[in-house]
C-alpha cells in the first residue's frame, strides 16, 4: 500500500510540474551533440523566460533586487535652482555693467531656509551650498574669490552667467523615465529613486534555487571524514555565487550515488523551486546518475559543450522547473556557473541581460591550445610599472585546484578558433567582480 501511494504521489507531482514550461523544448538540438559556447548561450537566451511573480518592497530593502516595472520621475531634480558652492549670488545682467562695483550684502540663503525678502538692484545674497537661488539672481561667486568690505562685497571679474548655479531639472526632468524594468538595483539606483521621493517599488520575486552536491565520497565540513572521503567545497562556492545573483537558496545537502535517491530528490526539489542546481554526477561514469535521473523525470536539452574546464554540463528541465547539472570538479563547477548558470539565472530572475564586462590586456605567457573549444584560464590582472595592464595565468590548469581561484582575480577567455597565444598578445580578461554579480 505504501508503495502504491508513493507511485500515485509521483504521478500527481509529474502532472503538476508539466503544466507550465519556463524553458521551451523546441529551442534545443539533440542533447548528445557537442555544441559551442555561442550555441549554448543562444539556446539559453531563446528558451528561458522571466518568472511572472512580483512583489512590492521599500527602497530601503531593495538592494540587489530586479525592477518589475518602468519608473518615471514625478518631480524634477533639483526641484529649484540652487547653489553648487558657498558664495554670493547676484544678477549677472547687473554685474556685467560694472563688475568691480562694491555691492551690498542684503541677506543670506541657507539649505532649507531660503531668502524670501525683496531685492534691490545690484543686491547680493550670501548663499550656502544647496540653498535655493533667490528669485532674480542667477550667478554665484565663490566665497574664496570675493573681497569683503564691511557689509559690501567686491565680486571677481571674469565670471560668466550661471556660474556655480545648479539649474532646476538639470539631473532629472519630471516625467522622464528613470529606470527600466529588468534593472538590477545597486546602491546608486536606490539613491536615484529616493531622490524623487519614491518609497516603494515593484520587484521580481527572488528566484528559488534548490542546491545539491552528489557523491558517496563527499562529507560536510565539520563531520568525520574517512581516508577516502573529501570535504564538499562546491556547495559553499555555489551558495555564495547564487546569493550574489539575488537568489533564495535552499541547501539540500549531499546526495548519495543511488539512482532512485537522486531521481526522487530532484523531482521533489523541482516541485517547489524555480531552478534545481547540482554539482557532480553528469559525466559518463557508472555512478554518475544525475543525467539518467533527469532523462527519467524531465528533459535534457544539452549536455556536451566544447569547453575547458567543464565539458559535461547538463541543462534541462523537470516539468516547469529549470535544471543545471554542473561538473563535480570545483573549478569546472565555478566556471560553468559563471559562464552558463549566471545568464540563465539573470533571465529567469527578470533581469536585463547583457554580457559581463571584459577588457583586453597583454599576455605575459605563451600557450598552445587545441582548436575547436573555448577555454577559460584562471588569471591575475595587474598594472605593470610602465602602466600597461598585464595578465598572468595560473601555472597549472587542473579543475580540482581550488587554490588557483583564490589566487586569481578573473578568467582569461580563449576562443575556439585560437590555437596559439604569444607573450605580448592582447587577450580577453573577465574580472571576477563582473562575473560574480
Amino acid at each position: 500500500m505504501k508503495m502504491l501511494l508513493l507511485i500515485l504521489l509521483f504521478n500527481i507531482l509529474s502532472w503538476r510540474s508539466l503544466r507550465m514550461k519556463r524553458l521551451a523544448n523546441d529551442c534545443f538540438s539533440n542533447a548528445s551533440e557537442m555544441i559551442s559556447v555561442a550555441e549554448a548561450l543562444t539556446k539559453i537566451a531563446a528558451a528561458a523566460k522571466p518568472l511572472a511573480g512580483t512583489e512590492r518592497t521599500t527602497v530601503f530593502e531593495a538592494e540587489g533586487r530586479i525592477l518589475a516595472e518602468d519608473i518615471y520621475a514625478t518631480m524634477s531634480i533639483p526641484p529649484t535652482d540652487n547653489s553648487a558652492v558657498d558664495g554670493y549670488a547676484f544678477c549677472f545682467a547687473d554685474y556685467e555693467k560694472k563688475p568691480d562695483k562694491p555691492r551690498n550684502i542684503t541677506g543670506q540663503s541657507k539649505a532649507g531656509h531660503p531668502w524670501k525678502g525683496p531685492l534691490a538692484t545690484d543686491a547680493v545674497i550670501k548663499i550656502l551650498t544647496g540653498a535655493v537661488m533667490p528669485e532674480g539672481l542667477d550667478t554665484i561667486a565663490m566665497t574664496e574669490d570675493v573681497s569683503i568690505q564691511g557689509n559690501q562685497v567686491i565680486l571677481p571679474t571674469g565670471l560668466k552667467a550661471g556660474d556655480n548655479c545648479r539649474k532646476k531639472g538639470e539631473d532629472i526632468q519630471a516625467g522622464q523615465i528613470l529606470l527600466t524594468k529588468g534593472t538590477q538595483l545597486r546602491p546608486q539606483e536606490l539613491g536615484y529613486l529616493a531622490s524623487v521621493g519614491l518609497e516603494s517599488i515593484n520587484v521580481f520575486k527572488r528566484l528559488k534555487v534548490a542546491l545539491f552536491s552528489t557523491g558517496d565520497e563527499l562529507v560536510n565540513p565539520g563531520e568525520p571524514r574517512s581516508s577516502n572521503g573529501i570535504y564538499d567545497s562546491n556547495r559553499l562556492i555555489l551558495i555564495g555565487l547564487l546569493a550574489n545573483l539575488g537568489c533564495s537558496v535552499t541547501d539540500l545537502g549531499i546526495l548519495k550515488d543511488r539512482l532512485p535517491v537522486v531521481r526522487a530528490a530532484l523531482h521533489e526539489a523541482a516541485s517547489n523551486h524555480d531552478l534545481v542546481l547540482t554539482s557532480g554526477g553528469v559525466s559518463m561514469g557508472d555512478e554518475d546518475h544525475v543525467k539518467t535521473a533527469l532523462n527519467d523525470i524531465g528533459h535534457l536539452h544539452f549536455w556536451r559543450i566544447a569547453i575547458k574546464p567543464g565539458r559535461p554540463l547538463a541543462l534541462g528541465q523537470i516539468g516547469n522547473t529549470a535544471f543545471i547539472g554542473l561538473p563535480g570538479n570545483p573549478i569546472a563547477a565555478l566556471v560553468c556557473t559563471l559562464m552558463f548558470a549566471r545568464p540563465l539565472i539573470k533571465i529567469l530572475s527578470g533581469a536585463n541581460t547583457t554580457p559581463p564586462l571584459s577588457f583586453q590586456a597583454t599576455s605575459d605567457f605563451s600557450l598552445k591550445k587545441k582548436p575547436g573549444r573555448t577555454e577559460w584560464l584562471r588569471a591575475r590582472y595587474h598594472v605593470s610599472d610602465t602602466g600597461i595592464g598585464i595578465v598572468e595565468k595560473y601555472p597549472t590548469e587542473g579543475s580540482g585546484i581550488l587554490s588557483s581561484a583564490v589566487w586569481a582575480n578573473g578568467l582569461i577567455e580563449i576562443g575556439d578558433d585560437v590555437t596559439y597565444i604569444n607573450k605580448g598578445d592582447l587577450i580577453t580578461f573577465f574580472p571576477f567582480s563582473e562575473l560574480m554579480r
